[in-house]
């Protein structure tokens, strides 16, 4: 199994999982002109693809997944939520729920629902034929036990590590979205995330990629130290995601 990131910030999302012949892109916020430029540079033509999955309905999430989709054939998989709460029209393959799980070519997901201003959002654990296991969780704002169980015993992880507190407190964003991005159904700071990494383990990880950092109340540094002063591990071998690049294909052994 790998996986490869189209970008990951507020400006649009994507992320890649691949086994054998199986090509699962979960989200898609990019313009589809954008969007197959990213998959060319992963060496992957969109007509491989097997399925979008859509964790919810935000633009940065979901803008190019309809023109994607209609385009090259694709089916699509989301929470019921997630459809309600979509501005343009869309025929999704299938519904996913919380606890849930499918099969699609030699990827088996798990769904798991999550807490985050949207209708009914959702993020998933990938594993494939010999059992590896990749998670993906961002866009949340808090954690549960339900959560942590649901990516234990992961070879690789991709986590949120949105915002520092502090550059969010003293930030020019107004009241209202400082509570909104800070609170329950927010969005990880960056001690949120390592905290919750510490408390699932990480040593056994292959992969740990922090995304979605803020362009505005992050910067990648913060929030490598604090992964660092947190673990234990050492910097180098964090792993970030960002807008522009995104992350090329890392593979699971």
């Amino acid at each position: 199994m790998r996986f490869a990131v189209l970008g990951s910030g507020s400006q649009g999302n994507g992320t890649l999982i691949a086994s054998a012949d199986t090509y699962v892109l979960v989200d898609c916020g990019f313009s589809l002109r954008e969007t197959e430029r990213r998959l060319l540079r992963l060496g992957v033509h969109p007509a491989q693809l097997s399925a979008i999955l859509v964790t919810h309905e935000h633009a940065d999430h979901v803008h190019g997944v309809g023109l994607l989709s209609r385009r090259y054939n694709l089916p699509v998989y989301l929470s019921r939520g997630t459809l309600r709460g979509m501005r343009k029209p869309l025929e999704p393959a299938g519904f996913l729920a919380g606890g849930e799980q499918m099969q699609i070519g030699a990827l088996n997901v798990g769904v798991i629902a999550v807490a985050h201003d949207a209708q009914e959002p959702t993020q998933y654990v990938f594993s494939d034929q010999e059992q590896r296991r990749f998670g993906l969780l961002t866009d949340l704002g808090s954690f549960c036990e339900r959560v942590l169980d649901g990516y234990r015993d992961l070879d690789a992880l991709m986590i949120e590590s949105n915002h520092c507190r502090d550059m969010l407190a003293r930030g020019h964003y107004p009241y209202f979205l400082k509570q909104r991005v800070g609170g329950e159904r927010g969005h990880l700071n960056n001690h949120q995330a390592a905290f919750l990494v510490a408390e699932l383990g990480w040593q056994g990880l292959q992969h740990l990629v922090l995304a979605h950092l803020s362009s505005k109340n992050n910067l990648p540094q913060l929030a490598r130290q604090c992964f660092v002063d947190t673990l234990g591990c050492d910097p180098d071998w964090l792993q970030l995601a960002d807008q522009d690049s995104g992350l090329d294909w890392r593979h699971i052994a």
